[in-house]
């Protein structure tokens, strides 16, 4: 029988731990410490049980360390989508030159494929930024979807939260001036569109969906944050924003991080980020749950396949200027 339900795209940004010491200032960041070990093992057997695939944005000096290669490789043996999440994982991508951008965008597409055997088509900027000469900058590579873009008002509080306690100095406050967003965000289309680039060519872009109308967040780390005042909240909060998908039409792109399955009882470094007070058990209970719930109403897939569906039915046709 033809599974005639409507689409969700399922990915997971891979930030390692020197990500997030990175972006918050921590100098202890140029050590390279990391959790994948620990991480990829849980995610891909929970994935499994599920018989779930994915999209994956894998940051590409990862991809360079020999010791993630078989976790990696494992994505791609198992069906999985990877994703290019750029090779340094610095969050002010707009910031960049158009020839910087060649280079960082090269140096994670190719570190990827000799790891895991598959060419991304797909890109997402670390800390949702973007940039027209991004965008470009992908086209000229021959990608066919970005997925940078967080339709938010929150992206300014989020910034406030995630940096309040960080020590940076003022170049670097300045650097990370567009983390997670700004307010006019929240005015940005909520489903997959194209970007009208300057040579005629067009790049389909599939956002992070947030709820319609309100245009607050409800990917996984936001769900847990909820979580933390009361679990009703959590889950009358994602039925509401999945009734108001289906009611508008929206078919959902619902993001998870690899904080979302270990909680402070693991990393304590991280123990800044919302939701580390939550045990690592608990949280993958939570995360299977939600997807349970999701693919219950939604038949879920890789974000390739978002875009590639946007493409053939028209709804990746509505075309954006870059100027907008």
């Amino acid at each position: 029988m033809p599974d005639n339900r409507p689409v969700a795209s399922v990915s997971l940004d891979l930030d390692d731990l020197w990500t997030y010491l990175r972006t918050r200032g921590d100098p202890s960041w140029e050590t390279r410490p990391s959790y994948l070990g620990l991480f990829m093992p849980r995610v891909l057997e929970l994935l499994a049980r599920l018989d779930l695939h994915i999209t994956f944005f894998v940051v590409g000096f990862d991809a360079t360390r020999e010791l993630n290669h078989p976790y990696l490789r494992a994505l791609n043996d198992r069906g999985h989508e990877v994703g290019n999440h750029s090779f340094s994982h610095e969050c002010w991508l707009q910031r960049y030159s158009a020839a910087r951008l060649d280079e960082e965008i090269g140096r994670a597409h190719e570190a990827l494929y000799a790891a895991t055997g598959q060419a991304p088509c797909g890109f997402r900027g670390p800390g949702f930024s973007w940039s027209p000469e991004l965008f470009e900058a992908l086209a000229r590579r021959g990608y066919m979807y970005d997925a940078s873009t967080l339709p938010t008002f929150l992206g300014p509080v989020a910034r406030l939260y995630f940096l309040a306690s960080a020590e940076l100095s003022a170049k670097e406050r300045a650097e990370r001036e567009a983390l997670f967003g700004s307010f006019r965000d929240g005015f940005r289309r909520n489903r997959p569109y194209a970007w009208q680039l300057s040579d005629e060519r067009a790049l389909v872009e599939v956002p992070v969906t947030t709820v319609p109308v309100v245009r607050t967040p409800f990917h996984m780390s936001y769900l847990l944050y909820l979580s933390r005042f009361s679990n009703a909240l959590m889950w009358g909060y994602l039925r509401t924003a999945l009734a108001a998908c289906r009611l508008f039409r929206v078919e959902p792109s619902f993001l998870i991080h690899p904080l979302d399955l270990l909680g402070g009882d693991e990393v304590t470094q991280l123990g800044f980020f919302p939701g580390m007070d939550l045990t690592s058990s608990r949280k993958t209970q939570l995360v299977r749950e939600v997807l349970t719930v999701l693919g219950e109403q939604f038949r879920l897939v890789t974000v390739r396949t978002h875009a590639e569906r946007a493409l053939a039915d028209g709804s990746g046709r509505p075309v954006v200027p870059l100027a907008a």
